[in-house]
C-alpha cells in the first residue's frame, strides 16, 4: 500500500471545504427560521468563532505533517488558503441565493435596512433618508456583496493566521539555538 501524505494545498482544501459548507449550513438554518434579514447577533459571533477553530485546525495540521516545525509564512499560506476557498463557496452560496432562492433580496434587505434607518434616527429628513439609501443600494448586489465577502473573510483569515502562526511557530533555528 503507498505512503500518502498530506500536502498543503490538500489541507487548504479540505478545512477551506468545512469551513464553506459551515457558512452556507449557518445561512441554510437561519433562512429556516425566517431570520434571513435580521439575525441575531450570535450568529456572526458564532460564525467568527467557527472561522478561528477551522483554521487554527488547519494550521495545527500543517504542523503535524512538518514534524512539528512551522514558519509563519507557511502559516500564513495555510490560513489565506482555507478562508479564501471558503469565501468563495459562499460567493457561489449567495449568488444561488439571491438569484434563484430569494430573488428579491437585495430589494427586501433595503426595506430592512431603511426601517432600521428610519427607527434608529427619526429626525431623518426626506433627502438625508434618500441619500442613505442610495448610498445603500450602491453597497448592495451580488457584485459587491461578493467582492465584500472576500475581501472579509481574506481580512481575518490574514489576523486569525498571524496570531495562530505566532502562537505556534517552531522553525529549526529555534531548536539549534537551545
Amino acid at each position: 500500500m503507498e505512503n500518502q501524505t498530506t500536502t498543503p494545498k490538500q489541507i487548504m482544501l479540505n478545512y477551506g471545504l468545512v469551513l464553506g459548507l459551515t457558512s452556507i449550513l449557518i445561512n441554510v438554518i437561519i433562512f429556516a427560521i425566517g431570520k434571513t434579514y435580521d439575525p441575531h447577533w450570535s450568529v456572526g459571533v458564532l460564525g467568527f468563532i467557527i472561522m478561528i477553530v477551522i483554521l487554527v485546525l488547519g494550521i495545527k495540521k500543517m504542523k503535524e505533517i512538518n514534524g512539528g516545525y512551522l514558519g509563519l509564512g507557511e502559516a500564513l499560506k495555510i490560513g489565506l488558503g482555507i478562508a479564501l476557498i471558503s469565501a468563495l463557496i459562499s460567493v457561489i452560496y449567495t449568488l444561488i441565493f439571491t438569484n434563484y432562492i430569494e430573488p428579491e433580496y437585495f430589494t427586501r434587505m433595503a426595506e430592512v435596512q431603511q426601517q432600521k434607518m428610519l427607527e434608529a434616527y427619526p429626525n431623518f429628513t426626506d433627502e438625508q433618508l434618500e441619500a442613505s439609501m442610495a448610498m445603500t443600494k450602491k453597497m448592495s448586489g451580488p457584485f459587491v456583496t461578493s467582492a465584500m465577502t472576500i475581501i472579509g473573510s481574506l481580512f481575518f483569515g490574514f489576523i486569525i493566521a498571524l496570531i495562530g502562526g505566532l502562537v505556534m511557530k517552531k522553525t529549526n533555528e529555534e531548536i539549534d539555538s537551545i
